[in-house]
């Protein structure tokens, strides 16, 4: 289904939960955030009737996040249930890779398709402190066993702060070379706890290319890659893997966004970076039919603004992107 500015609208972001193993300096104050009752949290049961009102409008891919996706009761029943659903063609998550490892294999047979792994550092003590306690070295085993079982093409996610992990740009890069990973440098984005960092913290992509460029050679683009969204995708001289740019401050790329986000508590966003939300979650406790859910999706398709305000000094948000699947 297009939207008023003719974008085909066929992906939706599902957030499984709102809890998280990790602590991620610039995603979530120390404490954590306050997580809601569980009765409030969309069942897999209802998730699945989203996903299935969703088709209706044209929907055919999906990507469980969180929150950590892995630490949600039941998730691989879940992908077994949206792979089963026939119109859907590819069920991708996004993960911090801790519980990645020994949950891979059974996610894969359940019909998980592609994988996306946080990475923002090589460094463990860095990963450590970033994180707020995290292993490195787990998250390497989920990416080993990723590459091994075939979740292809296995993204990076690194999100680039100036004087946290700007100096390794370039090792993160040279992944692309050593093995077939995709490597994603993300900008950060002044939004819920990040915000605190970013007027100092804020990396453009175009810097982030000109310091591979100048190292590691001339990049060359790729016009095509499995799932690729809102990332540009470049590969290095003879390299397997790619790098790719994900720019949504200094070159938004909202002329191209096909998405959706449904929350783990049933509001269903038409833009991550807006406060405007439709409940799902009312409806479909109150009994809602296909037909129902799938009018209410639609209406979030034509709610779907032309362009984000993020980045202006206006912008504001009340909660973190952990909260809503960012």
């Amino acid at each position: 289904m297009e939207d008023r500015y003719q974008r085909e609208i066929n992906y939706l972001r599902v957030s499984v939960t709102d809890r998280c193993n990790l602590r991620c300096r610039y995603c979530m104050p120390p404490q954590g955030v306050s997580v809601v009752p569980r009765r409030e949290i969309l069942s897999l049961e209802e998730i699945t009737r989203v996903v299935e009102a969703a088709t209706e409008v044209g929907v055919k891919k999906v990507r469980l996040t969180g929150g950590e996706p892995l630490v949600r009761r039941g998730i691989t029943e879940l992908v077994r249930k949206l792979a089963g659903i026939p119109e859907i063609d590819d069920v991708a998550l996004t993960t911090n890779g801790i519980l990645l490892a020994g949950k891979a294999e059974q996610l894969k047979a359940a019909g998980l398709c592609r994988v996306n792994i946080s990475l923002d550092t090589l460094k463990p003590e860095r990963f450590s402190f970033i994180t707020r306690g995290g292993s490195l070295e787990a998250v390497w085993r989920g990416i080993e066993k990723s590459l091994e079982i075939g979740l292809h093409p296995v993204k990076l996610n690194a999100v680039v702060v100036r004087g946290f992990n700007d100096d390794e740009i370039c090792d993160l890069a040279r992944l692309s070379i050593k093995h077939p990973l995709h490597v994603r440098f993300i900008e950060l984005m002044p939004f819920g706890t990040a915000a605190g960092y970013s007027r100092e913290g804020h990396v453009p992509a175009a810097e982030i290319r000109s310091l591979i460029e100048k190292e590691l050679g001339q990049l060359q683009e790729v016009r095509k890659l499995a799932g690729s969204g809102p990332a540009r995708y470049y590969r290095l001289p003879g390299a397997p893997g790619t790098i790719g740019f994900i720019s949504a401050v200094s070159d938004h790329f909202c002329g191209r966004c096909n998405r959706l986000r449904l929350t783990a508590t049933g509001a269903l966003r038409p833009c991550l970076f807006s406060e405007h939300e439709i409940d799902l979650k009312g409806p479909l406790r109150r009994g809602a039919t296909r037909d129902e859910l799938a009018g209410l999706i639609a209406r979030a398709i034509q709610d779907k603004p032309g362009w984000h305000r993020l980045g202006q000094e206006n912008f504001r948000t009340r909660k973190n992107m952990s909260q809503i699947g960012g």
